[in-house]
């Protein structure tokens, strides 16, 4: 029997997902949850043979709950599930080390998906699979003098597009909570970026 945990904050999507994949008769859902924290806790606890998790959740995004869990477990097979194709969360997705990334709209290529990366390939859907290409080109070469960006700004640059908060980049700066927020606005200002999500594709595009 194949173990699956399935983290969404719709109650009734996940319903429906158990529903439909226990019906194929060799998946069985071990566990349920409804945001990161959920998924970090309930992975540690269960192991199960996949997780299934949604993107966009409050107190803990599933983006950052499969870094927290691939950090602990390189090996686990994480299939991220979402009405998102933004280009920031594919690219994120793909760097942590996500085994697929596929839309909600597909219900029916979620069961194939799981049993594709069971046997060790990377799933992507076919909407996102088109647009791959293109978000990895070569870029430019990166003219740090254009932007005049500091140390100290690629080092806060860096921690942001690992998902760090203010709280935390100041702790592992030394430095004010305020002084951060003012930091970020100089960069986004410099690198003409409206937030932080486009600081972290930003990141991974041209400096990674």
């Amino acid at each position: 029997m194949i173990r699956l945990l399935i983290v969404d904050d719709d109650y009734l999507i996940t319903t429906a997902l158990k529903t439909i994949l226990e019906a194929e008769g060799d998946l069985s859902v071990c566990g349920i949850g409804k945001d990161g924290n959920d998924a970090v806790r309930l992975y540690k606890q269960l192991q199960p043979d996949l997780l299934l998790m949604d993107i966009r959740m409050e107190h803990l995004d599933g983006l950052n709950a499969a870094e927290q869990i691939l950090q602990i477990y390189p090996d686990a097979r994480i299939l991220l599930l979402t009405t998102f194709s933004d280009d920031e969360y594919i690219i994120k997705a793909l760097h942590l080390g996500a085994r697929g990334y596929i839309l909600k709209q597909d219900y029916t290529g979620i069961s194939p998906a799981i049993r594709a990366v069971l046997k060790g390939q990377t799933v992507f859907g076919a909407e996102i699979t088109t647009r791959i290409p293109k978000l990895f080109e070569p870029q430019k070469a990166f003219d740090y003098e254009t932007y005049q960006l500091t140390s100290r700004e690629f080092s806060i640059i860096e921690l942001v597009a690992d998902g760090r908060s203010n709280r935390e980049i100041a702790e592992a700066l030394y430095l004010g909570e305020g002084t951060v927020r003012n930091y970020l606005s100089s960069i986004l200002e410099k690198l003409e970026l409206r937030d932080r999500t486009q600081l972290a594709v930003f990141f991974y595009q041209h400096l990674l």
